[in-house]
């Protein structure tokens, strides 16, 4: 069978010979008679097998007859990635280049503007991404009622993006009275179930069972260290014939990692992930196709659908989480009945990944070695390992040297020869083997160091432990502790009693007699008795106290040893603040006679 008995026109069978195309493939063959029939479709079959040119041939042949309108396209593609996009635009460039029809590519990263020029003019398709599409559509930029042909290529990519929701409701902005066409690579049970929601009576085509591999491709499984992968992958490069191959990784900041990584190394390598700007993910892709890019690191934004020519090596460099996802990255090479290399780098951790792997491909990955790597098992119960492999050799508990305790090294100190035992032994020291010079004069030259650094250290040390006991949990002055009292040791500052006068109340008998009780006399004994500093006196009778004090041997038996005022008593047993004293009032004039009563009794006759 070939192209002109599927009923495609004499343009675009003219088309698919100039692109070197003769014989269709199973998918093409049960395809397009369907899709010219007006038929929905719901197409499965491996990766490589040329699903695109069964959606774009048929759609030629139907909008070759009509005219598009201003805003108002005709059909509609959708795509999960950019890069597939802009694939699928190619194609239409090369199958549609005798037939004269319009396309608009309408996808992030570009200038929304100059899109929104080509849909004025009118397009016949619209090759798209469900984002972009919608905020079009939003934005009054695009009318879809006159959209009569809908494509989702890649569903169940679709389904992991997150695009489902987006993609149902574009569904509900088309008429009802439409065509569509389902194409996948696997399929499902949620793609089932949206198909079936989606679509009316379809054919569904299944060339080969879902998940499965291109016979013409190798694979190869390589169990290791986590930190032995980048070596293990860069001797797998040099050792193979590597013209061009794909490098996945599962994570965007380890493409950016594993890129540098590639680089230093002198490797002709290239990166592509979904953070980076589109117009250099673009330029990328352009440069590893034409062979000025050897190695392409990426994640799997580039393992759906991109179609490189003769494409030698794919690496895994991480094992995918989805087991559906290792058939499209390995899909990249082996296309079009060509030979192809696959090898998967795995950790032990990896077991239930590859398990699930093995499963879907039916077929179990063969193991292989590399010479001075070592090889692990994997671990099919999913636990992480605790232990694992670094690069720096670390020593064992018993290769390990013991630790001297501090007293050995205060003892090492102290036996150090000092100068003074130098020349009082100067046997002692001939005997001993002679250092070297520069030795010789270092140890010298430390010994007064050492003895002035080492309280330094030591209250460093002693610091240290302070602060180490104080973060310990068993310490016995915890703050749920009951804090029972000072003991023996009670501050000074305590034990001083407050003078009335300074709270601003008047003393009481009480407290009058208190201090004449409790203190002793050291001072001479004043013949008359004073009162406490808080009865404010006149200083002129102080000084008459004062004057008298040398006749107290005449004084009365009646008068007791005098007894020191709270001043006195304050100064003798610590020193306390002065208190600023008032200024004095004026005493009462029935207070005079009293004072001189009582003089002429205090003198003898």
């Amino acid at each position: 069978m070939n192209f002109a008995d599927l009923g495609l026109s004499e343009d675009i069978l003219k088309a698919v010979a100039d692109a070197g195309y003769d014989t269709p493939t199973p998918i093409q063959a049960q395809a397009i008679p369907s899709v010219l029939m007006a038929r929905d479709i719901l197409g499965c079959a491996q990766t490589g097998t040329g699903k695109t040119a069964s959606f774009t041939l048929p759609m030629l042949d139907i909008l070759h007859h009509g005219r598009a309108r201003m805003r108002m396209p005709r059909s509609i593609i959708l795509e999960p990635t950019r890069e597939l996009a802009t694939q699928v635009a190619a194609n239409f460039d090369t199958y549609g280049k005798y037939i004269s029809l319009s396309k608009a590519l309408i996808i992030g990263g570009e200038s929304a503007a100059e899109q929104s020029k080509v849909l004025e003019k009118g397009a016949d398709v619209i090759i798209a991404t469900p984002g972009r599409l919608i905020d079009t559509f939003e934005r009054g930029k695009l009318l879809l009622s006159d959209c009569k042909l809908l494509v989702i290529d890649e569903a169940d990519r679709m389904l992991d993006m997150g695009f489902i929701p987006d993609i149902e409701k574009i569904v509900n902005m088309l008429p009802k009275q439409r065509q569509t066409l389902f194409f996948s690579a696997t399929m499902p049970k949620e793609i089932k179930r949206l198909a079936d929601k989606f679509l009316s009576n379809p054919k569904e085509i299944t060339v080969s069972p879902p998940s499965t591999m291109a016979t013409t491709v190798e694979h190869k499984l390589l169990v290791l260290d986590d930190f032995d992968k980048r070596e293990a992958l860069r001797r797998l490069i040099r050792a193979e014939d590597v013209r061009n191959a794909f490098v996945f990784c599962n994570r965007k900041k380890d493409v950016d990692i594993l890129y540098k990584s590639l680089t230093k190394h002198g490797f002709n390598a290239g990166r592509m992930h979904g953070d980076l700007a589109q117009s250099e993910r673009t330029e990328t892709l352009a440069k590893f196709k034409t062979g000025e890019i050897t190695l392409l690191v990426c994640s799997d934004v580039a393992a759906r659908g991109i179609d490189v020519a003769d494409v030698s090596h794919v690496f895994n460099f991480d094992v995918p989480f989805n087991a559906e996802d290792y058939v499209h990255r390995t899909g990249r090479t082996g296309r079009a009945g060509r030979d192809g290399k696959a090898f998967t780098l795995a950790v032990p951790e990896d077991g239930k990944l590859v398990a699930a792997i093995n499963k879907s491909i039916n077929m179990d990955i063969p193991l292989t070695e590399l010479e001075g790597i070592e090889t692990l098992e994997l671990d099919f119960t999913g636990k992480k390992r605790r232990n694992k492999k670094s690069r720096k050799p670390t020593n064992t508990r018993d290769d390990k040297p013991a630790r001297p305790a501090r007293s050995d090294k205060k003892e090492a100190v102290a036996d150090a020869p000092s100068p003074a035992k130098s020349e009082a032994q100067p046997q002692k020291d001939a005997d001993a083997p002679k250092a070297p010079a520069r030795d010789a004069r270092n140890n010298a030259g430390n010994t007064d160091r050492n003895r002035t650094e080492r309280p330094d250290r030591t209250e460093r040390n002693d610091r240290n432990d302070r602060n180490n006991r104080n973060n310990r949990r068993d310490r016995d002055d915890r703050d749920d502790k009951t804090v029972i009292g000072f003991g023996d040791h009670v501050p000074s500052f305590l034990l001083t009693e407050v003078p009335a006068s300074s709270l601003g109340k008047k003393p009481s008998d009480d407290e009058e007699e208190a201090p004449k009780k409790t203190t002793t006399a050291k001072r001479k004994p004043a013949a008359v008795k004073s009162k406490s500093t808080t009865a404010r006196k006149p200083r002129r009778s102080t000084k008459k106290a004062s004057d008298e004090a040398p006749a107290e041997d005449a004084a009365p038996a009646a008068t007791e040893a005098p007894a020191e005022t709270a001043s006195d008593a304050k100064s003798d047993a610590a020193p306390a603040k002065e208190v600023k004293k008032r200024a004095p009032r004026r005493p009462r004039k029935k207070a005079a006679p009293k004072a001189e009563t009582a003089d002429k009794a205090s003198v003898p006759a």
